[in-house]
């Protein structure tokens, strides 16, 4: 390549990493809640492992035990609608849809490649997008890419939202409204009002609700269903999504919707037709795994405790921090003070990560604390020491 041309990227990252913004690799072994780096152990504070699912290596030796290899197929080999469907993804919707009221269960390979299609899928030019300032990257570019005009309300602020829905409602030219959240917020740890915001959405006829339960999947509700069944909604969301690769342990994003609406995105939504399924013993995996959380309640009230804990404890060293979740930012503002400042928590044997611009808007540069279930109170408090 012609080295001018190269001089141009090398020069881009020197700024980024002037701004204290580079991000890099690192190499690791996990083991249990810790976390190996560099021949340095520390309590893992950056996995969404917060069930501690991912790291139980009885349930892994289990799974396996229960799947003769005949049935341990790693790859697809193909999309769904070629020969792409085997029975572990059916098994795993039906699982789905039986846990979720009935309603229709449909799966992707990720959750980034669930949130940059179903919107392309659904909307048209009649069709009006109203999104949480927030929401997911993921999402911010499945509304660019759509043929839909996207307004962004204020985050978490449902009176704006109205006004909104107020405004464009009446409007002839628009023939649906698609609202647009997570329940939970993967930067702030903070939530949205979803009894409220079903309310709101009831008011209006041309509106649908899309709520991204990603970080509330496996951690919320009484079986672990999310925000959506700890607030009794699930059956009020039209588009209710989530990941298997945060709580759940391993990788995938599903759909719970109408028959109908199911059945129009296999045939219109485009990285589903055109990608290659995921490897069936993924699917069979996660049919185990989320049948299995379902009957963790203790470690979904454990979880809770660790959060009220660390939330109290940063708000008592003086921090903002917004958090009502397993998600705990402690917000410092610049970039170069907070890398200093994870640098330093990695030295005493804490493993957190710094979150920069563009991850999370210019001056809000943060420590992301992510907790899981299997970690100490006493771990915590050690850790406000530092903080």
């Amino acid at each position: 390549m012609n080295t001018d041309l190269l001089d141009h990227f090398a020069q881009q990252l020197d700024v980024l990493k002037q701004n204290g913004n580079l991000r890099q690799f690192s190499a690791n072994v996990q083991q249990g809640r810790f976390i190996h780096i560099h021949e340095r152990q520390m309590l893992n504070l950056a996995s969404n492992d917060y069930l501690g699912l991912a790291s139980d290596l009885q349930l892994r030796e289990q799974f396996f035990d229960e799947t003769p290899v005949k049935q341990r197929a790693m790859s697809s080999s193909s999309s769904r609608l070629l020969t792409g469907n085997f029975p572990e993804f059916e098994q795993l919707e039906a699982s789905l849809s039986q846990a979720f009221a009935g309603r229709a269960a449909l799966l992707f390979n990720s959750g980034y490649h669930m949130n940059i299609g179903i919107l392309p899928a659904l909307v048209d030019a009649k069709t009006l997008i109203l999104a949480d300032k927030l929401v997911h990257a993921s999402m911010i570019d499945g509304m660019r890419l759509s043929s839909a005009k996207f307004l962004r309300y204020r985050h978490n602020d449902l009176a704006h939202l109205n006004a909104l829905l107020q405004k464009h409602h009446a409007d002839e030219s628009i023939e649906r409204i698609i609202v647009v959240t997570e329940s939970i917020f993967s930067m702030d740890g903070d939530e949205t009002d979803l009894a409220t915001l079903v309310q709101l959405k009831q008011q209006f006829s041309k509106v649908m609700l899309y709520v991204d339960e990603a970080h509330a999947i496996g951690v919320r509700g009484e079986r672990g269903l999310g925000c959506a069944e700890q607030y009794d909604v699930i059956e009020q969301i039209d588009l209710l999504v989530g990941t298997f690769g945060k709580a759940l342990a391993s990788v995938g994003g599903y759909l719970i919707c109408h028959p109908i609406i199911r059945d129009y995105l296999i045939n219109t939504m485009r990285p589903l037709i055109f990608s290659t399924a995921q490897a069936p013993i993924c699917m069979a995996w996660t049919n185990f795994i989320f049948q299995h959380t379902q009957s963790l309640k203790q470690s979904r009230t454990d979880l809770t405790a660790l959060s009220q804990r660390l939330q109290q404890g940063v708000r008592a060293k003086g921090f903002d921090c917004p958090s009502s979740s397993h998600i705990v930012p402690v917000i410092i503002g610049d970039s170069a003070k907070t890398v200093a400042k994870a640098q330093a928590l990695q030295n005493a044997g804490f493993y957190i990560m710094p979150v920069r611009p563009p991850t999370v808007p210019q001056q809000s540069a943060r420590l992301r604390v992510s907790l899981t279930a299997h970690i100490q109170a006493t771990e915590i408090d050690q850790l406000l020491q530092w903080v």
